[in-house]
């Protein structure tokens, strides 16, 4: 039912709360975990404003923290008997979770969320709720 799980993951606490949920699934059929981490291009441009030195240096150094994040994950994840798929990508977060999700077919995406209740969250809201209201397959959001 839900053998290809997408991952998001931001490597917060909640985000690692998730990956707790995904190796429960195991049991449930699940054989392979799309781990995603999206490097947000608009906080990239924000910081970039006021960092020293080579902008693509930078680039660089938040893909390299990435990539290592999301392969300690993935090695988690393998040693628990899953295949797995690691991806690491700039651009909007949800943009990619949606495009991820089609390319990946996954049958499943599990997603943490802050549950901020902040104004901006509450007007634009957050990505976890915007991703199940447009993405095509379940989506379990794993909440503080």
């Amino acid at each position: 039912m839900f053998a290809r799980i997408l991952y998001p993951t931001d490597f917060s606490d909640v985000s690692k709360k998730a990956l707790a949920y995904i190796k429960q699934l195991k049991g449930a059929g699940t054989r392979e975990v799309i781990v995603l981490h999206v490097i947000d291009e608009k906080q990239i441009e924000a910081v970039a404003l006021y960092c020293r030195g080579s902008y693509s240096a930078f680039i660089d150094k938040m893909e390299q923290a990435a990539r290592k994040e999301v392969a300690a994950i993935a090695k988690e994840l393998r040693d628990s008997g899953f295949a797995v798929n690691s991806i690491v990508k700039t651009g909007i977060p949800l943009r990619e979770i949606l495009s991820i999700e089609e390319e990946e077919k996954a049958t499943l995406i599990v997603i943490g969320s802050h549950g901020k209740t902040n104004l901006k969250e509450m007007l634009i809201g957050s990505v976890s709720e915007k991703a199940t209201r447009r993405a095509k397959s379940p989506v379990l959001v794993i909440k503080r």
